[in-house]
């Protein structure tokens, strides 16, 4: 894509935005900013072009990025799909906002998300792909998904491979477009389903990509079975970029591009052992570019920022600071101006439960936090398999879920996706791989990520870390204090919200769509 802004004077730009109040970005006599909104599903940092990682190419990413901001330590709410989209929408993290706040559950009304706030402001707001999800916002008696209306008509006639959805997600965008008012703003969630699973095997390599070429994360091990996954994953990032870029060319065609601001990030990290569903980095360090037409262009952020940050950023932008109350902080001192105040010192995540993974359909509950140094994550079950139960295949075990209609229960650890990479570190029980997936954690663990990025050595143990660790562990709790979150006060009520999505057939409660009155509070 042609880059119109590289000759633009960066300087010039920054001083004449410290000029403006950061309270009202939008003039009376100003067109009101388009808002896009792109979301991979599943997408680790540091995993596109302009980060530099091996086989991956991303110029709708990159594009974004070089005429915007770039941030380097950008983290989602919760390592999971729809406490991570809802935490996007409120500004709030997932400890407030009680069944949002788990995943497949549904999603309060009393919540309020910034895309009900921009169309009550006379925005149009739409979507494509995967919107908040999977659970159920209907029975909170929502009128439409928190994201908007539901465009995902159009579908493509030959997807790239067998495991790429068949969304045509441009010709979705443009369908929108086509019907929103002549002059009118528009917000719109472009949220793709990939990266997300199932990859067709061996796609990345068909596509000509270099199977040697490719980084792995220290935590997976090194065979050719991985290598194919994470390429097949490579590819799938590179169709959500694809898209990505077909939808700012087409803003250029139609006069929009210098008018509308641009978010493009990850919901969660890879779906692969020790990252997805874990508060671990990869699970929940994704990529991050923003676009503010006319702001600073080329910027690179070190500091943490949350996606929390966005649903104030955006109340800002519209010149509405005070229309919605969030725990998140806005972005638009970071986004115009070039020499900024320190964003934030730290950013806190968590999470509860992924899947039906346990007997009880218990979760596992963790919270951390995250420094530019250092990463502390605390359990609050640590008896619990962190990642689902391991469960033998047994003649009792299969009939047993096959005679009530559930899913097979083997082999259990059923919080990691179901991939060849799995099935790799499955065999692998003597390993540090098995131990960094599936093993039972300590309450406390600490990192240091400027020197483990991988966060395979926990440090917590260690003398020299102890005022650290304290440090760190206090300020977490005192936060999840003051934030009301249940799980400090010993209220287990997290466990009790229902799951909408499939169950499977554990011992003890199982129901569907059902409260478990055992931890009703």
């Amino acid at each position: 894509m042609k880059n119109r802004f590289l000759h633009v004077n960066v300087l010039l730009t920054a001083l004449f935005f410290n000029l403006l109040s950061c309270t009202t970005l939008i003039k009376s006599d100003q067109k009101s900013p388009n808002i896009l909104i792109a979301i991979a599903d599943d997408q680790s940092y540091p995993h596109t072009g302009i980060y530099g990682f091996a086989e991956t190419q991303t110029p709708g990413f990159d594009f974004v990025a070089q005429n915007g901001v770039l941030f380097h330590n950008a983290f989602v709410a919760a390592p999971q799909c729809s406490p991570s989209r809802a935490a996007i929408l409120t500004g709030k993290n997932i400890w407030e906002l009680e069944e949002a706040g788990t995943h497949a559950s549904n999603f309060p009304n009393k919540f309020k998300v910034f895309t009900e706030v921009l169309e009550q402001q006379g925005y149009f707001t739409g979507y494509t792909g995967k919107p908040w999800g999977p659970g159920n916002w209907k029975i909170s008696g929502r009128k439409q998904n928190p994201v908007g209306k539901e465009y995902n008509r159009h579908l493509l006639e030959t997807p790239p491979t067998s495991g790429i959805r068949t969304n045509n997600y441009v010709k979705n965008f443009k369908d929108f477009y086509s019907q929103k008012g002549e002059g009118s703003p528009f917000v719109f969630w472009y949220g793709a389903h990939e990266p997300h699973r199932v990859y067709e095997y061996q796609s990345g390599i068909k596509a000509g990509k270099n199977i040697q070429a490719v980084q792995l994360p220290e935590f997976l091990p090194d065979t050719e079975v991985v290598r194919n996954d994470v390429l097949d994953y490579i590819l799938e990032i590179e169709h959500f970029d694809n898209h990505l870029q077909q939808m700012i060319q087409f803003l250029e065609e139609k006069g929009e591009l210098d008018n509308t601001f641009i978010v493009v990030t990850a919901d969660n990290g890879m779906p692969f052992p020790y990252a997805k569903a874990n508060v671990q980095e990869f699970g929940t360090h994704v990529p991050l570019a923003i676009y503010l037409p006319n702001g600073i262009k080329g910027k690179v952020v070190e500091d943490p920022v949350g996606l929390i940050d966005l649903a104030p950023t955006l109340m800002e932008l519209v010149g509405s600071p005070r229309a919605m109350t969030s725990t998140g902080k806005s972005l638009m001192p970071v986004l115009t101006q070039e020499q900024h105040p320190p964003h934030r010192q730290y950013v806190l995540t968590g999470r509860e439960r992924h899947t039906h993974a346990r007997p009880d359909n218990l979760g596992y509950p963790a919270r951390a936090i995250r420094t530019k140094e250092y990463l502390y994550v605390h359990h609050f079950e640590p008896e619990r398999w962190p990642q689902g139960d391991p469960v033998p295949s047994t003649p009792e075990n299969d009939q047993r879920s096959k005679a009530k209609g559930f899913k097979s229960l083997y082999p259990g650890y059923h919080d990691v996706d179901p991939s060849p990479s799995k099935d790799i570190v499955m065999t692998m029980e003597e390993s540090p791989y098995f131990e960094w997936a599936f093993a039972k954690r300590p309450q406390d663990q600490l990192y240091n990520v400027q020197e483990d990025p991988y966060c395979t050595k926990n440090i917590a143990l260690l003398p020299e870390y102890k005022e650290v660790l304290s440090q760190l562990k206090q300020q977490l709790l005192n936060d999840l204090k003051t934030q009301g979150d249940p799980r400090v006060s010993g209220n287990p009520v997290f466990d009790s919200y229902p799951r909408y999505s499939t169950m499977r057939n554990f011992k003890g409660f199982n129901d569907r769509g059902q409260y478990n009155p055992a931890f009703a509070q």
